[in-house]
């Protein structure tokens, strides 16, 4: 009976072995992404709040100016307008707005110029701000082309995964910045946006919960390791 027992002992060992490892590992795993939300959300709060600057002429790195609100002067262009679809608001579905603008150096970059309500139906489109023909002076937050998550648009197909500027660029024969513009303010007072792009939820999650989860699983495979050894 002891030789038959030994095998079998090694095999649980090693079992529970397999599992601390796994355990260790998750825990670890789910650290990491803790670190990672919670310095991402510290630039974001840390960025956004920031007093807003001139859009430099040359953008060197563009993650420095990430959520960094950006001022700039320039004309928007009424023809290159496109709705990015699948957008709630207070449990509403809606569109953002997306419109071309030029700015005085010459830079063609997209606009998010806010959420509106949907049509009646889906063959209505919704109604979507005027957008002023004269030049005038915008405030925005500086968000990087592959930041938004990609999505379809109003008439036209969609689905890429290469982020919202390539997308629209592609579907509008446009070539413009690697970079949008959330609208918050503008010299028009019809510019301001009713309801702006919002900041994502500044919340870091239940990921150091879920570490510490983990290690507590770990523990407990090796307590009924050792409670199995003692019983036998």
């Amino acid at each position: 009976m002891t030789k038959t027992r030994e095998p079998l002992g090694i095999l649980k060992s090693l079992v529970a072995l397999l599992l601390i490892i796994f355990t260790l590992w998750a825990a670890q795993w789910q650290y990491h992404r803790g670190i990672d939300r919670h310095e991402r959300n510290s630039l974001i709060a840390n960025q956004s709040s920031m007093t807003a600057i001139d859009l430099p002429r040359t953008i060197e790195n563009p993650l420095q100016l990430e959520w960094r609100q950006i001022k700039t002067e320039g004309t928007f262009s009424p023809d290159k307008q496109i709705l990015l679809r699948n957008r709630y608001f207070e449990g509403q579905y809606g569109y953002e707005v997306l419109t071309l603008f030029t700015n005085m150096q010459g830079k063609k970059f997209w606009v998010d110029r806010g959420w509106v309500k949907a049509g009646a139906d889906a063959t209505t489109a919704p109604i979507t701000p005027p957008i002023p023909t004269e030049q005038v002076s915008i405030v925005g937050r500086f968000r990087l082309g592959t930041s938004l998550p990609s999505g379809t648009f109003f008439a036209l197909p969609g689905g890429g995964k290469s982020g919202i500027t390539s997308e629209v660029n592609a579907q509008s024969r446009e070539n413009t910045e690697d970079f949008y513009l959330d609208l918050v303010s503008g010299s028009a007072p019809n510019l301001t946006p009713q309801v702006s792009a919002q900041l994502p939820e500044l919340s870091d999650g239940p990921h150091m919960a879920y570490a510490l989860q983990w290690l507590f699983f770990g523990g407990l495979v090796v307590y009924g390791r050792i409670l199995i050894r003692r019983t036998r």
